[in-house]
This record gives C-alpha cells, structure tokens and sequence, in this order.
C-alpha cells in the first residue's frame, strides 16, 4: 500500500524536525512521490507493472497523498463503499475512475465518444440524486 511509504516519510520529516504541510504531510511529499514513481518504468531491457493499492483517508480523493499517488498513475480504479453497500460489484465508480488511455487515437472515435456520453449520464444521475435528496423528487420538473 503507497499509503505506508506516505506515513513513512511523514514520520522521517517529523524527526528531522521539517515543519508538516497543512494537513499534516511531510514538505516534500510531491518530490518524494515523485521519485519513487519515476523508478517504476520502461526501459530498452523490459518494463516494470505496477498495480498499486492506494488507501484514501476518509474516502477523501482530494487528500494529498492519494491526489499526489494518482498524479504519477497512468489509470485509476476507484472502488466506491456506496455501491458495496448497494450490493452493486464489482463496486467500481466510473466517475472517478481514470485512464490515460481513453483517447480516441488509441481507442478509437467511437469508443470515445460513447465513454464521455456514458460518464456525462451517470454524471446527470448523480446530481439529480444529490436534488432528490434535498428536495424531494416532488421537486423535480421534468428536464
């Protein structure tokens, strides 16, 4: 789990004294991320896979320990507890899911094209659930 090696280096930077960022991380959290990344690569000899399992503190994405994990990650599975506990599996959010490769040169215009549509519904989705939740579906008009 990438999370240890965050705590880890949090830990270091507290003994050696440096002054921790807004919400408790270690200064260098992005250089340290950064470097341990950039050893996980391709070479002319072979490549290296890495699958990483990044814990989220409180489920918090913004969180600068996985937000600095996902930067240098080429795609993200996101495992949501709302749809375990909906009994929804695999339980994968693909709202928050990413990948590098969904482009249309790689995948192709159609694919493409129908991904975007496909997360611009379950977007809709979303924020009409948030409305139904505050207002009521009596609320709701019927765009």
């Amino acid at each position: 789990n990438i999370f240890r090696f965050v705590q880890a280096g949090s830990e270091v930077s507290a003994l050696l004294g440096r002054m921790p960022s807004a919400v408790g991380y270690q200064p260098t959290l992005g250089t340290e991320m950064g470097s341990l990344q950039e050893r996980i690569t391709s070479t002319k000899e072979g490549s290296i896979t890495s699958i990483q399992a990044v814990y989220v503190p409180a489920d918090d994405l913004t969180d600068p320990a996985p937000a600095t994990t996902f930067a240098h990650l080429d795609a993200t599975t996101v495992l949501s507890r709302g749809l375990a506990a909906k009994g929804i599996y695999p339980a994968v959010d693909p709202l928050d899911s990413t990948s590098t490769m969904l482009q249309p040169r790689i995948v192709g215009e159609e694919h493409y094209e129908t991904a975007q549509r496909v997360k611009e519904t379950l977007q809709r989705y979303k924020e009409l659930q948030d409305i139904i939740a505050i207002l009521g579906s009596d609320e709701l008009s019927e765009e």
